[in-house]
């Protein structure tokens, strides 16, 4: 295993879980070794079954290994070039364990697949003394048993879209108090069907993004969003004012500014792609849902509403569901139950019968869907709204956003700070993804809502608890 770079290139092993939940980990670690032990081989073989997103992956890298080893048996102990595989991002070798490590690991039970992968690891270390040689984990007790060995862990950091959530973009920018006496020299103003457009030129206009909120909240407050930027000058429009009640949306109006943006991105029909974020309480599904609503029932832009959200129970599972698939869903939907409630309340005039016909009416145009049938489906003029995003990794999310068809409008909502799904965290969550990687196109929207609007008693539990 010896190699003229050995002293600058690592030799990075490999758990299990990293491959599991990454299959294309094995292209990920530029000019550095991998190396794979035989338990590790074990546990793919183990979980290659099913139908689950673990066992495709599992069944993935089987395929990737077979690639690189190829037949070639005779030069394992080489290693084999990972790049053989058309990835030439990866210039290292991939090495198998072709023989039997013996290590007694004090207190630690050596049947245990976690702590023979510790064994290999510290076998290696002393096979290879003037070389680097790293265990790289998801799981954190295997991280913490091995550092307690004396072994460098690191955790799988490349699936990871921002290392600092308190990073990630907002969809809104304060503008400071003398933005005016800076931007406001070769100001341009004009009206185009009934919207109010400024073109302005100042060193911080190159910072905004399209579709970003920009407010100025001092003696003449202005609420804009960003619609052009070229170098210098960028052109604002200034935002519909949903506080108002003249300009509710099914009957809801906005609480807090953050509703109010989060409200023009969901009217309006250029934007094919919003994110809202937010914790427990902001008003998410709500503006969301009478958005929708007045979109497929009043303006018929949509044709129907799909809703979708990710399974994961909070709790112990209750067994198998009976019914349909939109029977079997419906204990999942309870947000969509209670957001109904509070949108056919805001008709006093209509009385129970009036009511009782807009609810049925609404229900004939919601269909609540599951995210296991999503392949190979094109929704057209749909309005899809993917709720508990948080909890999809990077390669589902793509796989439900590119269902899209003409004229269909995604809306992800989710709370980073509440992931249910094992593995994922908040840097590597397929919401933070999307909201990372979309930013700054002409037909995304995004806001992150700040303030819960649910009641003061749930606003101070989200504080204090």
């Amino acid at each position: 295993m010896s190699r003229e770079n050995s002293s600058i290139t690592k030799l990075f092993v490999l758990d299990t879980n990293v491959l599991m939940h990454d299959p294309s980990s094995l292209f990920r670690f530029e000019e550095h070794d991998i190396y794979l032990p035989m338990i590790t081989l074990e546990e793919l073989d183990n979980n290659k079954k099913g139908l689950t997103e673990v066992a495709r992956n599992a069944r993935q890298v089987s395929r990737s290994l077979e690639e690189i080893v190829g037949t070639d048996l005779s030069n394992l102990e080489l290693g084999c070039a990972l790049s053989r595989n058309g990835n030439k991002q990866a210039s290292g070798r991939l090495f198998l364990q072709t023989t039997q490590l013996n290590l007694d690991l004090p207190g630690l039970a050596g049947s245990k697949a976690d702590n023979q992968i510790i064994s290999v690891v510290l076998c290696l270390q002393k096979q290879h003394s003037n070389r680097q040689v790293v265990l790289v984990s998801k799981d954190i007790n295997v991280r913490i048993k091995a550092r307690a060995m004396g072994v460098l862990a690191e955790d799988y950091f490349n699936d990871k879209v921002l290392e600092d959530t308190d990073i990630l973009y907002s969809g809104m920018k304060e503008l400071p108090a003398d933005f005016w006496e800076q931007h406001s020299k070769a100001m341009e103003s004009w009206q185009e069907s009934g919207r109010m457009f400024y073109r302005l030129t100042g060193p911080l206009c190159k910072t905004f993004l399209v579709n970003e909120f920009v407010y100025y909240d001092f003696e003449k407050p202005f609420h804009a969003i960003v619609r052009n930027v070229d170098n210098n000058t960028a052109v604002l429009e200034i935002v519909k004012d949903h506080l108002l009640p003249k300009h509710n949306v099914w009957g809801i109006t906005a609480r807090n500014r953050e509703q109010n943006f989060a409200l023009n991105l969901l009217m309006d029909p250029d934007i094919d792609f919003v994110t809202l974020l937010g914790q427990a309480g902001t008003g998410k599904t709500l503006l969301t849902l009478a958005a929708a609503l007045t979109q497929v029932l009043d303006k018929k832009i949509y044709s129907e509403i799909i809703m979708t959200r990710v399974t994961v129970p909070v709790g112990e599972d209750i067994g198998f569901l009976p019914g349909t698939e939109e029977e079997k869903m419906t204990p999942w939907m309870g947000a969509l139950e209670d957001n109904l409630d509070v949108l056919n309340k805001s008709d006093e005039d209509a009385g129970d019968w009036g009511r009782a016909a807009t609810q049925d009416l609404i229900r004939t145009r919601i269909k609540i869907k599951s995210l296991n049938f999503m392949r190979g489906r094109t929704f057209l003029n749909k309005f899809l709204i993917i709720d508990e995003a948080q909890n999809l990794t990077p390669k589902q999310m793509k796989t439900l956003i590119t269902r899209a068809g003409p004229g269909t409008k995604v809306v992800c909502l989710g709370n980073i700070a509440q992931i249910d799904t094992p593995y994922l965290t908040e840097g590597s969550s397929g919401l933070t993804y999307v909201v990372d990687r979309f930013k700054g196109w002409a037909h995304n929207g995004h806001i992150t809502l700040q303030r819960g609007e649910r009641s003061r008693l749930a606003d101070f539990a989200a504080e204090v608890l």
